[in-house]
């Protein structure tokens, strides 16, 4: 899935963030009825200042709204730890 990784970051660009941190963890969920469907399963910590204010609700949302058609259909599943730069530094 070298390509959909690739995809996903140009995507997150948008979102100027500072740190982005993507891992492909299709793998461990071979069994998973997700998988069937060709769907990827990422971890995602990205820190960018425009989740600055936002919960975490919308900073999941921001993220979701950024990769748009992705999911559900080559995302099957994404785990999101969105931080802000300060919340990075402490």
């Amino acid at each position: 899935m070298p390509v959909l990784l690739e995809e996903i970051r140009h995507r997150l660009a948008a979102l100027q963030p500072s740190i982005v941190e993507l891992e492909d963890e299709s793998a461990r969920h071979i069994d998973h009825a997700g998988a069937a469907t060709g769907g990827g399963h990422f971890k995602l910590y990205i820190v960018a200042r425009i989740f600055a204010g936002q919960s975490k609700l919308t900073r999941h949302r921001t993220v979701y709204d950024t990769l748009g058609d992705l999911i559900p259909h080559r995302i099957h599943a994404i785990s999101i730890d969105a931080r802000t730069p300060d919340e990075n530094a402490r």
